[in-house]
């Protein structure tokens, strides 16, 4: 695709294999998403690179701006619902003045390596609050990962934490009730364990106008995402010229892996998949 190209609509998906489950290759990190805080989160990631939040940061503070003066007169501030939310590292970077390099300086300090997970949480909380930027936005956190979502709203990151598994059952009264406010959707991660069932889900009880920006891994098809998107009014949008990278490959395997996937989608890895790296692709969707 060239610059700003329109995602195919209904009728121009591919078959997603492994969708809704960890592809055969790619490294899993089930015991870093879940636990009581973010320090073995950060203290994992931090050698591989981990860098996604960093780019979307000015790119979802742009569209939540834009959103924002978009209309809906009288109604309150549009939120932003972060899906795969895990910590609230996006709500963090969003709503504050801090970089991802902060946060893993942050984690992985002597003094947050010497605290309780009370103790760490209470020092967050003071943490964030004292780096908050006076145009923060209300943020709704999704993601199955119950521990990971209490921490990330008992700092002060998620004004609203939910843990519904929308791959499986319908959104409940509390995300429900909340999606009334959504005004934008951000994903920075998830893309090869998530389906279009969660955006259907979610866009399907939405009460205004809701947008979507998603960073979406190259080893993953977006396109049946963009259909589910379009059946609901939404017309996707990208820029292929550019690509944002993920992380660093654990091994030969999991870069293995990536190649043949992306090569399987009919894109190219030289330079990037093929020079070590995970690379996302920025898609915009609105009305």
């Amino acid at each position: 695709m060239s610059v700003h190209d329109e995602v195919p609509g209904p009728g121009g998906g591919a078959s997603r294999p492994n969708a809704g489950g960890g592809p055969g290759g790619k490294a899993r990190f089930e015991d870093i998403y879940d636990q009581a805080d973010p320090r073995a989160y950060f203290t994992r990631l931090e050698p591989l690179g981990y860098e996604i939040p960093q780019h979307a940061q000015p790119v979802f503070r742009r569209a939540a701006e834009l959103r924002g003066s978009a209309g809906d007169a009288g109604a309150r501030r549009p939120a932003v619902l972060d899906v795969c939310c895990s910590y609230g590292i996006n709500a963090a970077l969003l709503n504050h003045d801090l970089t991802m390099a902060e946060l893993y300086e942050h984690y992985t300090s002597r003094r947050a390596r010497q605290l309780s997970t009370v103790e760490l949480a209470a020092w967050d909380k003071e943490f964030y609050e004292q780096r908050r930027r006076p145009d923060a936005y209300p943020v709704i956190g999704l993601d199955i990962a119950a521990r990971a979502v209490r921490y990330a709203q008992a700092v002060g990151l998620l004004d609203l934490g939910c843990t519904d598994n929308l791959e499986e059952q319908p959104p409940g009264p509390r995300l429900s009730s909340a999606l009334a406010d959504v005004g934008l959707i951000t994903m920075t991660g998830g893309g090869s364990y998530i389906t279009e069932r969660t955006f259907d889900a979610l866009l399907s009880r939405a009460e205004r106008p809701v947008w979507v920006s998603a960073f979406w891994l190259r080893t993953v098809p977006f396109a049946p995402i963009a259909e589910t998107l379009a059946a609901h009014g939404l017309r996707t949008t990208a820029d292929t010229t550019r690509t944002y990278p993920q992380r660093r490959f654990t091994d030969e395997r999991e870069q293995r892996y990536a190649v043949a996937a992306v090569r399987a989608l009919g894109e190219d890895p030289a330079g990037l998949e093929e020079a070590g790296l995970f690379h996302t692709v920025l898609y915009e969707s609105r009305p």
